[in-house]
């Protein structure tokens, strides 16, 4: 399996991250291996507590839930077999396989995930990302100490079933559903390694399309090796992904050239010199930049001077000293986030506001 590419990632605005990627093998390799970076370490695998990219991108390879998201957003099969809606929108009726197991050989029942999502909201955990549960019946009120953990919209009926009900309706539900924060945890395991949980490799257990092998906690290197009692195996193509972590562009850069890595980030300065090659492609990133007024000030309380700023910015010279890949947001919603019927969901929310440069326009409302 062989093929080379050269990835630019694309953010609109201001700033944006560039890949460098070739897919190939290493000497000795079988050819079923990717040698990926990562821009940072891994803070922790527990799904109750991560917050950060790299965390949950892990996740999303070792760990798998209801359902996984696949390209635009659509929801693909996970766990669950079968979803049933109660006619009033509040009640949703999982039927989970039944050959889902962990990798220590326990089966993934629906107990799994009223066990995760308690720990979760419980205020004890402390958990940065509990808000998301806001919705499912009881969970503000659990969150705040009103209620207890016992009481959440959660119940399993039987091992393959699970029950969830909702105090409003929740238009995105099910692709909540799609993220690490609601994906089942084995309650054996988490009592069993306590504040170790998630903290390193050997303290977690796996019931996705990899394990993780090598990450010590601390170390900038690991990799994830194919589950072979993952439900669905037959669909991972890659036997081992090696990660390693590179925070500078140009070691990132040689590492790449060197065959050392089948993909690596580059500045905006990069592919300034790299732009046109062979392999170069865009890859676009879900990311906005912009500026925000501190708005207990009283001179951005003036909506003059926030429109006079805006105005004042020319932001095709901006983006062509920054250089790289990137295009002026009109809206804080990034292109290509997600489609609704059929459009992209951008050219919906993007804001009306003129924000062509226009230097006389701003000096005007500047002195309003």
């Amino acid at each position: 399996m062989k093929f080379k590419k050269l990835l630019a990632v694309g953010a609109t605005l201001a700033v944006s991250a560039f890949t460098l990627a070739a897919c190939g093998s290493k000497s000795g390799d079988s050819g079923k291996t990717l040698h990926w970076e990562d821009s940072a370490e891994i803070s922790t695998l527990d799904p109750s507590k991560v917050t950060d990219v790299v965390g949950f991108n892990q996740l999303n390879n070792v760990t798998e839930g209801l359902y996984r998201l696949g390209k635009d957003s659509k929801i693909t099969p996970g766990l669950a077999t079968k979803t049933t809606v109660s006619k009033d929108g509040l009640t949703y009726t999982f039927t989970l396989r039944k050959d889902a197991k962990w990798s220590n050989g326990d089966k993934v029942t629906a107990k799994d995930f009223v066990y995760s999502w308690q720990r979760t909201v419980n205020p004890k955990t402390g958990s940065q990302y509990a808000y998301l549960f806001s919705g499912i019946k009881n969970a503000d009120a659990i969150m705040e100490g009103k209620k207890s953990v016992s009481e959440l919209g959660v119940k399993a009926d039987g091992d393959y079933k699970l029950v969830v009900t909702l105090d409003k309706k929740i238009p995105y539900f099910k692709l909540l559903m799609g993220f690490p924060l609601f994906f089942p945890q084995n309650q054996k395991v988490v009592e069993k390694y306590g504040s170790k949980y998630g903290t390193a490799s050997k303290y977690f257990v796996y019931d996705g399309p990899f394990k993780q092998e090598g990450w010590t906690g601390s170390n900038l290197s690991w990799k994830l090796v194919k589950n072979d009692d993952y439900w669905d195996k037959k669909a991972v193509k890659l036997d081992k992904i090696t990660y390693q972590v590179v925070k500078d562009t140009n070691t990132g850069y040689n590492l790449f050239q060197s065959g050392k890595l089948d993909g690596t980030l580059l500045s905006a300065e990069q592919t300034k010199q790299l732009k046109g090659q062979k392999n170069y492609t865009v890859f676009h990133e879900s990311t906005t930049f912009y500026l925000q007024y501190n708005q207990t000030k009283e001179e951005f309380k003036n909506a003059n001077i926030r429109k006079a700023i805006s105005l004042a910015i020319n932001r095709k010279d901006y983006l062509k000293v920054l250089g790289g890949e990137n295009t002026a947001a009109t809206s804080v919603t990034p292109v290509g986030l997600t489609k609704v019927n059929g459009k992209d969901f951008q050219s919906i929310v993007s804001d009306k506001t003129d924000m062509t440069y226009n230097k006389a326009k701003a000096k005007e409302l500047f002195n309003k």
